[in-house]
């Protein structure tokens, strides 16, 4: 594809000023906030920006028609001794997280729970004549939905993460290949509503941020297949089956739950393969995030 060559194209209110940041002189109080170059500027959401703490620059922001800015704080992290040991982590899509302690967190499905909506705007969008003013509504209506989605999706991701990360000392999850689980065209669409590689982003600082220890468990590591109690497995488990039966010491179990207790239990050589591999997932490999030193 051959470079697009001409005249400079200005940033304008007609199509957008997308992403910007600001340095300089900025001032924080409970209702309002004072930019450089664009004045003090009235908050709608209000209390919610640090006012104690130094501000290095500040991110400016529209989607679907609102506009939000963002501050960037220094703040010094200090390690915590309080936390509750070792919990692994079971990611799914009927529901979102099996926590091996038995606690579940509901997968919100703000995708499937609002696509009919969805489809309905995308309809009236492209019966619009373009360049049009109803056009331009429809294209509002429409952005505005897919924020909502995305608002709802990411909300349940932090209040998970957030409260896996505080109150835990080390956390494993699976090193799923979610490249390779999107191309089941019957999963694919339920795989994205769940957000997984969002999931990962957040663990990852989160964890540096409170302290808490993250361990990737091998993609190839049978936590499903694997009974919790005899460690035996059980090959011929199907997805459908979502309540395992050991063959072997007859225990009955969850089957997220069955995997949960797996992945808390698991060690690097727990699998008989190196668990830190070397990627292809849809996932950038990390190994482990460790939280950082006390010195």
């Amino acid at each position: 594809m051959k470079d697009k060559k001409g005249f400079p194209k200005y940033k304008s209110k007609k199509n957008g000023l997308g992403t910007f940041r600001l340095t300089g002189t900025i001032k924080v109080s409970d209702t309002h906030i004072q930019l450089p170059r664009l004045g003090k500027l009235k908050l709608k959401e209000r209390g919610y920006l640090p006012q104690d703490k130094k501000i290095l620059s500040v991110v400016v922001s529209e989607r679907a028609g609102r506009w939000f800015v963002s501050i960037q704080v220094e703040e010094e992290i200090i390690p915590r001794d309080d936390g509750e040991g070792k919990i692994g982590v079971d990611l799914g899509v009927k529901t979102l997280a099996t926590c091996s302690d038995g606690q579940t967190y509901e997968n919100p499905k703000a995708l499937r729970k609002n696509l009919e909506k969805l489809q309905h705007l995308s309809k009236r969008l492209s019966r619009k004549k373009k360049g049009g003013k109803n056009r331009k509504k429809a294209q509002k209506r429409l952005a505005r939905l897919h924020y909502k989605i995305s608002c709802i999706r990411r909300d349940a991701l932090h209040k998970l993460i957030t409260s896996l990360t505080k109150t835990k000392s080390k956390i494993v999850i699976e090193d799923l290949n979610v490249s390779g689980m999107m191309k089941n065209r019957r999963l694919s669409r339920a795989i994205a509503d769940v957000g997984l590689f969002e999931l990962r982003r957040q663990l990852e600082y989160k964890g540096t941020w409170y302290c808490c220890e993250i361990e990737m468990a091998d993609r190839f590591f049978p936590s499903s297949k694997t009974c919790s109690s005899c460690k035996s497995i059980k090959n011929d488990l199907k997805l459908s089956d979502r309540i395992y039966r050991c063959d072997g010491c007859g225990a009955v179990i969850d089957r997220d739950l069955n995997a949960a207790i797996n992945l808390e239990q698991y060690t690097a050589s727990s699998s008989g393969i190196n668990a830190f591999g070397d990627g292809g997932s849809g996932f950038a490999h990390v190994g482990k995030v460790k939280p950082p030193s006390l010195n």
